[in-house]
């Protein structure tokens, strides 16, 4: 079965602070965050397109956008859970897999870059989906 991979990029700034860490990242500090939203396609539709790149490009942006310019603490779910780059990766994939509504596509991947250095790469296992 064929296999299309999608991606885009997009960015935000936020501060934040990491409850219970041992080091500087307990105060508060910001970063200028990078997002590789990847999603996964099996057909194409008559155009001969996976998905609009518009289409993933603005759920990233709405969503990147929730978080921009932000105290990443003081918002739903980072309240209670710790807001480090694994969470906030997590709560993107799961923010854009309810948003995304195009058939036989789905979100793979997302990776946050917190530095131009250093990242983190969150997906599911899909092993068990066959919708695509």
């Amino acid at each position: 079965m064929p296999k299309y991979t999608l991606k885009v990029l997009t960015d935000f700034a936020s501060a934040h602070t990491l409850r219970d860490y041992p080091g500087d990242c307990a105060r508060l500090h910001g970063h200028n965050w990078k997002v590789e939203a990847e999603v996964e396609a099996s057909q194409l539709d008559a155009l001969g397109m996976a998905v609009d790149f518009k289409t993933i490009k603005g759920l990233a942006r709405e969503i990147a956008g929730q978080l921009d310019h932000q105290y990443l603490n003081d918002l739903e779910p980072f309240r209670d859970l710790n807001p480090t780059a694994e969470n906030i990766a997590a709560w993107f994939f799961h923010e854009m897999t309810a948003r995304l509504d195009a058939p036989h596509v789905r979100v793979s991947a997302i990776t946050l870059w917190e530095t131009e250095r250093a990242c983190v790469r969150y997906s599911e296992d899909q092993s068990k989906d066959s919708a695509l």
